[in-house]
């Protein structure tokens, strides 16, 4: 006899399902690979140069809006319908919940940026670009997209409009995205601070292919923390 399926795994693959089957997911992918293109091409072309530094350099910045818009829906459209209420009664916890729509959202934007590998095939073709930042690029890429997919999932989880949730987490994530570039003109005592919470930073530190323990651990903290704060705003919408 099959033992049940984990109830976040049927949550996930709801959400999968929902991601494919409408139109906004492949609108929203479809303006990042135009986006992401014209950056990678841009400096292919113009500075001649294979490699992928530019794509990389501006790529929580692009996060920071394109993540919010593919998971602004993930709770906000539940509130507004009501279909939450019907899901929150069943046997399920609020982290199962969150982790479900969490995963849906991360494997749809590792999908979203699966065509940006043939940016790497094409420096690879074409010039002699260094494996270590690609790959430290990606693998950057990967925790970025957890932490803002977590910051995207809790702004979703606080409202029934879509359109504020948006705002919320794109205001959180390009303000993690830009903090370290105004490190130069703030006063010593907070700059040490800003800089271990700027996303950005971290970020850039893994996309030259330096693997520090101290980067790594910052997005799975970050990615944790905003997830617990999803679930506590789910068990707060329940208690009431």
């Amino acid at each position: 006899m099959k033992s049940p399926r984990p109830a976040s795994l049927v949550i996930a693959r709801r959400e999968l399902a929902a991601y494919f089957s409408g139109p906004i997911a492949y609108i929203v992918s479809g303006l990042f690979l135009a986006f992401t293109g014209f950056l990678f091409f841009s400096t292919f072309f113009l500075v001649n140069r294979a490699e992928l530094r530019g794509f990389f350099a501006l790529l929580p910045i692009m996060f920071a809006f394109f993540v919010p818009a593919l998971t602004m829906r993930l709770f906000s459209e539940e509130w507004r319908s009501g279909s939450i209420e019907t899901l929150l009664t069943l046997p399920v916890s609020s982290l199962d919940v969150s982790l479900g729509k969490f995963a849906a959202a991360f494997c749809f934007i590792v999908c979203m940026l699966l065509p940006t590998l043939s940016y790497v095939i094409t420096a690879t073709v074409l010039g002699a670009p260094d494996a270590g930042p690609i790959i430290g690029g990606y693998l950057g890429a990967l925790f970025l997209a957890a932490s803002f997919s977590a910051i995207g999932l809790f702004a979703s989880s606080l409202t029934a409009n879509q359109i504020v949730a948006f705002f919320i987490a794109f205001s959180i994530s390009i303000a993690l995205a830009l903090v370290d570039i105004f490190l130069v003109i703030l006063p010593a005592p907070v700059v040490g601070f800003l800089q271990f919470i700027s996303a950005g930073a971290h970020f850039q530190s893994i996309s030259r292919g330096i693997l520090d323990s101290r980067d790594l651990l910052y997005f799975v903290s970050l990615t944790a923390a905003f997830l617990a704060l999803t679930v506590k705003t789910l068990d707060l919408r329940r208690a009431g």
